[in-house]
């Protein structure tokens, strides 16, 4: 299975400034996210950056890196700018790995490229998880998806979906048994046509809503599937509490 692997690399973060370079045991996090994602099956990876910081990093560590424009508003656009740019053809597969991933599963992404391969009608591939707990599916941050019996989703969203109409008529929080509710994982493979695409489609009154990026393919009638996975990964880097957890897996030396 031929694949690229794109890491997009914002060198601006408001909770964690300077992130994609901030040392975990003795590399730049974002180096560390280009090396566990060359352990799948891609045939290239690369990190996509707006910042010579961070392409600078990567050459001292030996990874493929590329400048791309400062003004992309999301990742997804900054993976069309590359696609573009290594003039992918129209079904080559892109899988995008975020830069504060440093534990990410390699089998994982090899997954989601396959699911894609293997779905002709489907422009992103993407994975979630079973919810097994009431605070994931009531807490806005984590997002939800629904799919239909062909694994295509149906809607993401921030609320608690599907609704447990009779569980739930009390106004408690709780999981409902049986409930098919889906931890939606922020890992996608894109065919390059549909890249190419994205940043001409107008933004959607739905992604608008819930300040979902991918609502956006769903809105213009694009076909996104599911990888459904046995249980959730491991989480990235989102706070400092994240990056300490995540240190503490890799004691080493402070990166030069």
């Amino acid at each position: 299975m031929s694949f690229t692997v794109v890491i997009p690399a914002r060198a601006a973060s408001t909770r964690l400034p300077g992130k994609p370079l901030l040392d975990i045991g003795g590399l730049p996090m974002v180096v560390r996210t280009a090396r566990q994602a060359a352990q799948s099956s891609a045939s290239r990876v690369l990190i996509a950056t707006d910042h010579d910081d961070i392409i600078q990093a990567a050459a001292r560590h030996g990874i493929e890196a590329l400048l791309t424009r400062a003004d992309h508003p999301t990742g997804t656009d900054r993976l069309a700018e590359v696609a573009q740019r290594l003039g992918l053809d129209d079904d080559a597969i892109v899988v995008n790995v975020q830069g504060d991933e440093p534990l990410i599963d390699p089998a994982l992404i090899d997954a989601v490229a396959a699911l894609l391969r293997d779905r002709p009608d489907a422009a992103i591939a993407t994975c979630a998880a079973p919810i097994g707990d009431a605070e994931t599916l009531f807490t806005p941050s984590a997002v939800k998806v629904v799919c239909d019996q062909r694994g295509r989703a149906l809607y993401f969203s921030r609320a608690p979906i599907p609704w447990a109409r009779d569980a739930l008529a009390d106004g408690r929080q709780r999981l409902a048994p049986g409930l098919p509710a889906w931890h939606h994982i922020g890992l996608y493979a894109y065919r390059a046509a549909f890249l190419r695409r994205f940043p001409a489609l107008p933004t959607g009154q739905l992604e608008q809503v819930e300040s979902l990026e991918q609502l956006r393919a769903l809105e213009h009638g694009h076909t996104i599937v599911v990888h459904r996975a046995a249980s959730l990964p491991a989480r990235g880097v989102d706070t400092a509490e994240d990056l300490a957890r995540v240190r503490a897996l890799f004691p080493g030396e402070s990166a030069p």
